[in-house]
């Protein structure tokens, strides 16, 4: 099979900037969108659009943020015209835009979809007002409901959820109520992400202040395990630490990133990756202005050698159920993980298997990765 890439576009531009949110964003700044693209058609035509040269042919685009939804159909196909002309696309290309419940309308939805955007990334968070408004969200429930129906009506047949749990005050009969109101959307893709609090966001100067904003780890625990044994009676595959699909739907573009496999970033705060070699990661200044004034490059900010790239094949490959084929990674390094990383997969005990010739995380793994993870890193 030809080898191909994915772009990811960064779209900075939100109406407000939610309090728990570390990405790169800006609030009222929204009127600057179309020289913004502009400059995103800029970089994409430049011979080194991601900070290296890339000539493969593109499998998956995704549009993130920021709010991505504030952009017009005409502005997405714009830069999707940009792609087909700079890359061409694979005939099953997957086109993701996540939106927000409260920035989309039935015109919208409709315009891109005709665009050629396949795939819609809705930032649910929550079906319950009280938790929206303690999120800082600037939509309801009901939003969430008339999105999805727009949405459906729009001819989009493959439907992620975002779900954020893990609020202080939560408990686990509350939660698997959201889980339940998500599966009435009949959605083919839900992430369910734990309420992490960042430093230097406002959820992170309250935390500082002594706020309590978080269930403990206990109450996080029980509801990850609750979500898992739900959604797969369901019929989801927990694909993912906090992913989940239906046979098939699994998000392409966000495999790519855990296979390690070629992607461009595109726009101010925009990361990519290029595969050549043992890896590198590129990323453009998180700088808006600079950006559309084309002051900004991507620059390279970590090239790997063998041992780190070894590392990272398995940090992000045991993130994923279909986990690390022993052979493949033999085949790229010379070296079986069992050899090389045979203490850390001491330590990691029944959390990590080895099953049918990959390396697996369990479930009970999952719930403590990023400590597992340190002894490989």
């Amino acid at each position: 099979m030809p080898s191909s890439l994915s772009v990811y576009f960064h779209i900075p531009f939100c109406l407000r900037k939610c309090p728990y949110c570390d990405f790169y964003s800006v609030a009222g700044e929204q009127e600057h969108i179309d020289a913004y693209v502009a400059a995103l058609e800029r970089q994409l035509a430049s011979p080194k659009a991601g900070g290296f040269q890339a000539d493969e042919t593109c499998s998956s685009v995704f549009f993130g943020g920021g709010t991505p939804s504030l952009m017009t159909p005409f502005q997405v196909g714009r830069l999707l015209d940009a792609v087909a002309r700079r890359f061409g696309f694979t005939e099953d290309a997957e086109i993701t835009l996540e939106a927000n419940p409260g920035t989309v309308t039935p015109e919208k939805l409709a315009g891109w979809r005709a665009a050629g955007v396949n795939r819609l990334s809705l930032g649910a968070q929550s079906f319950d007002d009280r938790y929206l408004a303690a999120l800082g969200r600037i939509h309801s429930a009901a939003d969430i409901t008339q999105s999805v129906r727009w949405a459906r009506k729009a001819g989009f047949a493959n439907l992620s959820l975002d779900i954020i749990f893990g609020l202080a005050g939560q408990d686990l009969r509350d939660f698997g109520e959201q889980l339940r109101r998500a599966l009435d959307f009949a959605p083919q893709h839900l992430s369910l992400y734990g309420l992490g609090i960042e430093e230097g966001t406002p959820f992170g100067a309250l935390e500082a202040q002594g706020a309590c904003l978080t269930a403990d780890e206990e109450a996080w625990a029980d509801m990850y395990l609750a979500a898992h044994e739900l959604l797969t009676k369901h019929g989801f595959v927990h694909y993912e630490i906090s992913n989940y699909a239906l046979a098939g739907c699994e998000c392409r573009h966000n495999l790519r990133y855990w296979r390690r496999g070629t992607s461009l970033g595109i726009g101010a705060g925009a990361h990519g990756f290029n595969a050549q070699g043992y890896g590198a990661r590129y990323a453009v200044p998180a700088d808006w202005r600079g950006y559309i004034r084309g002051e900004t490059m991507p620059v390279e900010i970590e090239s790997f050698g063998r041992r780190q790239a070894m590392a990272e094949t398995l940090y992000l490959g045991l993130r994923t159920a279909e986990g690390v084929s022993c052979a493949e990674f033999e085949e790229r390094f010379g070296v079986t993980p069992g050899k090389e990383f045979a203490r850390a997969l001491e330590l990691g005990g029944d959390h990590i298997e080895t099953h049918d010739g990959r390396l697996r995380m369990r479930l009970s793994g999952w719930l403590v990765y990023d400590a597992l993870i340190e002894r490989f890193l």
